[in-house]
């Protein structure tokens, strides 16, 4: 056996960041913070997830996408994934840039699974909504209460808090100018965003060493009694024709890791849920929920340690 055989391969760094939601600020401080937290050969060459939710909410959803846009070349030895999440799909949808249904149906088709909620969300009837999927319109909507009483914060705009988003490109919440305001650099970022990302040989740190583990991650996570591998099929093919994407935009129905996925142990690792979660294998990252006085968090692994844009790490 040769010296070299007797060396463990490197164990890669994976970073998976959750959601950010227009804090660019926040971001520049998360990243400068994995950036000192973490041996930097490991750091430059490592695997970067961005689990989604980029814009809403917080006031700089242009500078938080021309930041992610600029990684590959400031940091040309990393991988990175940036997921889609429920808001940037709604984005996309606003924007015309979603491939359309493979059956070729409308896009108008999406809108009866939510038609009653359409007057109190003041869905957009602008310039281009005749076949704009659903979630565009309930994006761009002028929301006719005040208050989101499960969250008890006021809406911003829209049910999604897109106001911030079209303002960050210096048009008014709703208007249908904000398509030709957005760089075509910013749409390409949107259309190429990955629905699910799946990862073999993720190490981990567990008490009897490190260990292997395939990684799948997905804005919200996977449904339960439903076929995980016709999920993920779907979830590529990223399929239009539907209202609402479950494994975008679910709740407790995508919350734990579906049982046919313990049988090869599996880390399912997603944004959305609006806190920090983890609980063996299945990881929520999204210590923020987009609110302005929360951290944005991201996972190290095969460490498993936190690190969030409020750590003091300057030396």
């Amino acid at each position: 056996m040769s010296h070299s055989d007797l060396i463990p391969a490197k164990t890669r760094v994976v970073c998976c960041i959750g959601d950010v939601h227009g804090y660019i600020t926040k971001l520049q401080n998360l990243w400068s913070n994995l950036e000192s937290s973490i041996h930097p050969s490991d750091f430059n060459s490592a695997l970067i997830i961005f689990l989604g939710d980029y814009c809403d909410r917080g006031s700089n959803t242009r500078e938080v996408i021309d930041f992610l846009v600029n990684l590959p070349s400031r940091y040309p030895n990393q991988k990175h994934v940036f997921l889609a999440g429920n808001h940037d799909f709604a984005f996309a949808a606003f924007l015309g840039i979603l491939p359309p249904p493979a059956d070729g149906s409308p896009f108008s088709d999406t809108w009866t699974q939510f038609e009653e909620s359409e007057e109190r969300e003041g869905w957009f009837r602008g310039e281009g909504y005749e076949n704009m999927h659903v979630q565009g319109r309930r994006w761009a909507g002028k929301i006719t209460v005040k208050t989101n009483l499960a969250k008890g914060t006021d809406y911003q705009g829209s049910i999604y808090d897109a106001g911030p988003t079209f303002e960050s490109y210096g048009v008014p919440h709703g208007s249908a100018d904000l398509v030709k305001a957005v760089p075509d650099e910013h749409k390409k970022f949107l259309s190429n965003m990955a629905w699910v990302h799946e990862e073999d040989g993720v190490c981990l740190e567990t008490v009897d060493g490190i260990e292997h583990y395939k990684l799948i991650a997905v804005h919200a996570g996977l449904e339960r009694g439903k076929d995980v591998q016709e999920q993920l099929n779907s979830l590529k093919a990223k399929d239009t024709k539907v209202p609402k994407i479950e494994c975008l935009s679910g709740r407790k129905n995508v919350w734990d890791i579906p049982k046919e996925l313990s049988e090869k142990p599996t880390m399912v690792v997603s944004g959305h849920h609006g806190k920090l979660h983890i609980d063996g294998l299945r990881l929520i990252i999204d210590e923020g929920g987009g609110l302005k006085d929360r951290p944005v968090a991201a996972v190290v692994l095969p460490s498993m340690k936190i690190v969030r844009d409020t750590d003091n790490m300057k030396q």
